[in-house]
């Protein structure tokens, strides 16, 4: 994979049943987040909250989730159960993160043929991981 984003170090991406793993997790969390954020709009304003401000900010609340553990660890809390990280030859910054972030919202928008070309694609590659020229691996077990 020469010139292509970095991978484990025996040379292969993640599987995708890792990776639908850690998705599940972060889902869980995100759901945690948001319900927070909800009672906690609830509370403040005394009424309901509804409409695209607070679908926004609920947008904008999983993006910057996923950018900060993206940026900050290489990996988001599902991934660190699974034992997956990112890595990039240059290093994981914001601009990879939202092209990250777009990439797999496209996916998910494709009903999750983003994620399952990685079995079609020679290198095993996601759409999110062409996109954000990074790709996800599974670290070994520690001893």
């Amino acid at each position: 994979m020469s010139g292509g984003p970095a991978t484990s170090p025996d040379g292969t991406p993640a599987p995708l049943r890792y990776r639908f793993a850690a998705m599940l997790y972060d889902a869980l969390v995100m759901l945690a987040i948001w319900v927070t954020t909800i009672v906690a709009l609830v509370t403040l304003i005394g009424d309901a909250v509804v409409g695209a401000w607070v679908q926004s900010l609920l947008f904008v609340e999983l993006y910057a989730f996923f950018a900060f553990f993206w940026c900050r660890r290489g990996q988001t809390l599902g991934m660190l159960a699974w034992r997956l990280r990112l890595q990039s030859a240059g290093g994981f910054g914001p601009r990879q993160a939202l092209r990250r972030f777009v990439a797999g919202m496209v996916s998910f928008a494709a009903l999750g043929l983003g994620f399952f070309w990685m079995w079609f694609d020679k290198d095993r590659l996601t759409w999110s991981d062409r996109f954000s020229r990074s790709v996800v691996v599974r670290e070994p077990k520690r001893r």
